[in-house]
């Protein structure tokens, strides 16, 4: 099974950038589809963005649409989510998830689909 170490969390001001990245070891990393959450204090764990297990196929939750990308590099077993632009707002632990299915398999962003989480980065945005 996969296991998965998040990297790239910090604190920036409003408006800045942080590039997120999310090691996995174990397991045959082209197998799964992956996704970020992210939980903010006191609130419920939320979908950020996932995608498919070729990189083919991307989904993100509004908020966040054209501000991140989600991407990933099978080859270096690697999953990457670059925030632009972030706001007080995105300020949470960040959590690479991931979940082992077949190519034709649906996408969703329930998460409890995904079995297999990362120890979470903070991300910490200042106004």
């Amino acid at each position: 099974q996969v296991q998965l170490v998040e990297s790239g969390g910090g604190f920036v001001q409003a408006g800045g950038s942080l590039r997120l990245s999310c090691a996995a070891s174990g397991g045959t990393f082209s197998y799964y589809a992956l996704a970020w959450f992210r939980q903010a204090p006191g609130k419920e764990r939320e979908f950020v963005a996932q995608i498919s297990r070729s990189g083919g196929y991307t989904d993100y939750e509004d908020s966040v649409k054209g501000r991140f990308t989600i991407s990933r590099d099978n080859a270096a077993k690697r999953l990457y989510l670059q925030a632009n632009n972030l706001k007080p707002e995105d300020t949470a632990v960040y959590y690479c998830a991931a979940r082992r299915t077949i190519l034709t398999a649906p996408p969703t962003r329930e998460y409890g689909s995904y079995p297999y989480w990362g120890q979470g980065t903070q991300v910490t945005v200042s106004s």
